[in-house]
Parts: structure tokens; sequence; C-alpha cells
């Protein structure tokens, strides 16, 4: 078991760093698009530079739906996604497995597998059109959710066997 919790310590710390990365960079861009701020624009492209700088960082179709539906969108929910798979990877190196707190983190990142990028690519379908790569992000979701809950279904019956095991102590 020290192994299953130094990996997850691991990819805990690697995952919310890139929760924050995401964040920031979906911050940024929408600071760097509406103030104006740190942008060149070419063509029909906008090209954000690092800040304080004049090397490019994010290039984006010169249209506030691209930036939405396109960048943003995607942007802020993968720093979600990676916030609650670190929070995933939490549940792996906590001294009590099965508790109800870790069972919650569980179905949480189950749920928004199942649903989220579901509804998100419906709801963006409206206004840009969607690539067949985003189909196939889709289905890899779909199975991480169904993995997941499966996980989660596994903790509840570890969960009932630890409080029906405590009666007896």
């Amino acid at each position: 078991m020290k192994k299953t919790a130094l990996v997850s310590k691991v990819l805990y710390m690697i995952t919310r760093v890139l929760a924050w990365l995401y964040l920031i960079t979906g911050l940024y861009g929408a600071f760097s698009w509406t103030s104006k701020t740190n942008i060149q624009i070419q063509d029909h492209q906008t090209i954000i530079n690092f800040p304080f700088t004049d090397s490019p960082f994010l290039i984006l179709d010169s249209n506030t739906t691209y930036l939405v539906f396109a960048f943003l969108l995607p942007v802020f929910s993968y720093a979600l996604f990676f916030w609650l798979l670190s929070k995933v990877f939490k549940v792996f190196f906590q001294n009590k497995l099965f508790t109800l707190e870790n069972i919650g983190q569980l179905k949480r990142f189950y749920l928004a597998n199942l649903f989220l990028p579901a509804l998100l690519i419906t709801f963006s379908s409206f206004f840009i059109e969607i690539e067949n790569e985003m189909y196939l992000i889709l289905v890899l979701h779909l199975f991480l959710g169904i993995f997941i809950f499966i996980i989660s279904e596994i903790f509840n019956q570890g969960l009932t066997l630890q409080n029906e095991q405590d009666l007896y102590i």
C-alpha cells in the first residue's frame, strides 16, 4: 500500500499543478482579450503574448464566439477536471480509504466525467463546429467516468463492510 500512496501523492501534486496552470492560462487569456493587453492581431488571428514579452503564448481566432466556446470553456473545464482528478488521487493516500468523504470525491469525479463533457459539447455545437476528435475525447471521459463509478461502488461496499466490522468489535 505504500507504493500506491507514493504514486498517488506524486500524481496528486502533478494534477493539482496542471489544474492551476489551466486556470491561470484561462484567466490570463480572458484578461488579455478583454483588456487588449499583450495582444497582436494578424489576419484573422489574435496572438496573446507571454506576460511582459513579445513571444506568442496563445494563438486564437479573432472572434468572441471562438474565444468563449473553443478556448475559455475547454480550458476552464480542464482546470476543473484536473482539480477533481487530484482529489481522486488524494483519496488513495489517506489513512482510512473507506469514508463517506472519499466516496464523495469519487462521485463528484465520475459525475463530472459522465455528464459535463457531453453537455459542454452539445451546448458548444450550437455556436461552433465540433471537430471529430472531440467525440473521441468525449468517449474517453465516459469510460473514465464509468471506471471511477466502479471504484466508487467498491468503496461503498468497503465502507459497508468496515461499518459492519466496527459494530462487532
